[in-house]
């Protein structure tokens, strides 16, 4: 059979590389987005049904420059990459269009037209990764059966790589387990790609524990959300309220929300279109008030890292225009080579209130991010732009935290402050000086003694005025008493926000645990089974053998008994 060898430990590892669904849809994006530069000019993400069994299948279709046989063969083996040794490209490891199929369904087909190296070599060709037929025909290697056709004259012709019936074979396996029926129906799929292009169809979409499909395809006719632990209903209902947070408040669960914000900068002439709608590009400095640019360039050692001269972002940081409401919104878009890596990454973790609201772009080329591209490798250059970032924020937020309804971080003026303490103190004594003095006809007098009404009245005065100063002082230390618990109550439910945060995480990864663990166990059952049949086979050949040995002796001895009674008769 012409297939593609694909060591077996692979294919689990495909289905559980990407931990998020959306970042499998966004490697499959990153494919089309590359192919730009051979002509792409969308990218089609949408629901299909299956007519064989009535299940609803995937669909990722551009209309680049299509792969020819031989490119095809390279894109369904796994590490193997072009695009690595090509500038300006996304792709690197050469994983990524298998770790994203695998990880949103069972098995994928592949549909590919290209007008090959020289542009006049018309070709298409047809592969499919499927775990469902692996493990339905128990292969104890994987399979990834693929066939192809020529242009020639006005017909198109099987392109034979081995024989006619290795050719015959695939098509029959292709057919077989497939949502499609016939030849005839795999060769319509062409139609859609007209010129050229590359047509993606993932089938037996991942369940959940309770049997439903993971993706929710229902809520949304013109989305792909998800299920589960990334849906927040809350989340939901506040980006209703506060549009400029929707994107962060989102993202994690929408496909067209997360989308939006994908690439840092989309070709004017490139469309994503999400089931029947355009995705529109959205700018997160769109989302920003009072913002700023601040140029990043670390130093370092031209010795140590000889390439480093590259290392610059621009950063442009500022509060969301919903942050007057005090929501918990923070964090910086890292994107890497227009592809963002590092969705709203929150850097400082402070106790209370501060940092809020405090959002920022930026495009580090100089760090490298990790294979599933949802996160970047921890590395020392990774380290510094996180700890300027910090400082990015916590200087920002404590120069314009009062912009935004909050308490002023910094200190007011000392000379201001003692100027006006000064001037309140001398004006005081002005008016309390008393007047026991009196000029009359340019002459100096002593002014007359008060009498003792009088002396009663101001002594009267004095005693109200104390009694009201000492209520106003209780009535301003019981407002700050008031307003000190308040905040320390806030800081509080935040604290217990996180930890609730925390733990759902630990549960997250728990879970994810337990689960490694129960396929460790199912693999384990399933070799313990090979194990025994292996051991049942052996027996068998073994009882075979002996049994073939039983029957020569008894052959022998009946042989020799023969010839015996033959000597005695010649003797006679």
């Amino acid at each position: 059979m012409d297939h593609v060898r694909v060591h077996p430990k692979f294919l689990h590892s495909n289905a559980t590389s990407h931990k998020w669904a959306l970042g499998a849809f966004a490697e499959l994006l990153d494919n089309s987005l590359d192919e730009v530069c051979n002509g792409a000019t969308y990218v089609l993400v949408d629901v299909l049904g299956n007519k064989k069994d009535g299940t609803k299948m995937l669909l990722v279709e551009d209309n680049g420059g299509g792969m020819t046989p031989d490119k095809m063969r390279q894109c369904m083996s796994l590490g193997y990459s072009a695009k690595s040794k090509i500038a300006n490209t996304i792709g690197q490891y050469g994983n990524g269009f298998k770790t994203s199929t695998m990880r949103l369904g069972a098995d994928v087909i592949v549909f590919s037209r290209c007008l090959g190296i020289d542009g006049q070599s018309l070709t298409q060709s047809i592969g499919m990764l499927s775990y469902t037929f692996l493990r339905g025909t128990k292969k104890e290697d994987i399979v990834v059966p693929m066939i192809d056709y020529e242009h020639t004259g006005q017909r198109w012709n099987k392109m034979i790589r081995f024989s006619l019936n290795d050719w015959n074979r695939n098509l029959a396996t292709i057919v077989q387990w497939s949502p499609y029926e016939s030849e005839e129906d795999l060769l319509k799929q062409f139609d859609f790609l007209k010129h050229c292009g590359t047509r993606i169809i993932i089938y037996n979409l991942w369940e959940d524990d309770g049997g439903s499909l993971e993706l929710d395809l229902d809520t949304d006719q013109h989305d792909i959300q998800l299920k589960g632990n990334n849906r927040d209903e809350k989340s939901i209902q506040m980006a209703k309220r506060y549009p400029n947070s929707r994107h962060f408040l989102t993202y994690r669960h929408s496909l067209r929300s997360y989308a939006s914000i994908l690439y840092l900068r989309l070709p004017s002439n490139f469309r994503i279109i999400l089931r029947g709608q355009d995705v529109q590009h959205h700018s997160i400095v769109s989302d920003m008030m009072l913002s700023q640019k601040i140029t990043y360039k670390p130093q370092y050692n031209p010795e140590i890292m000889p390439g480093a001269s590259n290392m610059v972002a621009d950063v442009t940081i500022g509060f969301v225009k919903d942050a007057k409401y005090h929501i918990d919104v923070q964090g910086f878009n890292v994107y890497h080579k227009n592809r963002l890596i590092q969705p709203f990454w929150r850097v400082w973790n402070a106790a209370g209130s501060d940092g809020r609201g405090v959002i920022g772009v930026l495009e580090a080329n100089f760090v490298e991010p990790a294979h599933d591209k949802q996160g970047f490798e921890r590395t020392l250059v990774l380290s510094r732009l996180e700890q300027r970032l910090v400082l990015m924020q916590k200087n920002f937020w404590s120069t314009n935290c009062q912009e935004i309804g909050y308490a002023p971080r910094r200190r007011p003026d000392k000379e201001a402050l003692e100027s006006k303490r000064r001037k309140s103190t001398s004006g005081a004594n002005k008016r309390s000086r008393p007047r026991d003095r009196a000029i009359e006809d340019g002459v100096l007098h002593e002014a007359p003694p008060r009498s003792d009404s009088k002396v009663a009245a101001i002594s009267e005065v004095r005693h109200v005025t104390l009694t009201v100063i000492q209520r106003l002082y209780f009535e301003i230390l019981s407002f700050f008493f008031a307003r000190l618990m308040e905040l320390q109550v806030t800081e509080l439910q935040s604290n217990l926000q996180q930890e609730r945060k925390k733990c759902k995480a630990l549960e997250i990864q728990l879970q994810e645990k337990q689960q490694q663990i129960e396929e460790l166990d199912k693999e384990q059952v399933v070799l313990v089974d090979m194990i025994s049949e292996e051991r049942g086979r052996r027996d068998a050949l073994e009882e075979k053998l002996r049994k073939s040995l039983k029957d020569a002796s008894t052959t022998i001895d009946f042989l020799l008994d023969k010839v015996n009674r033959l000597e005695e008769g010649r003797k006679d």
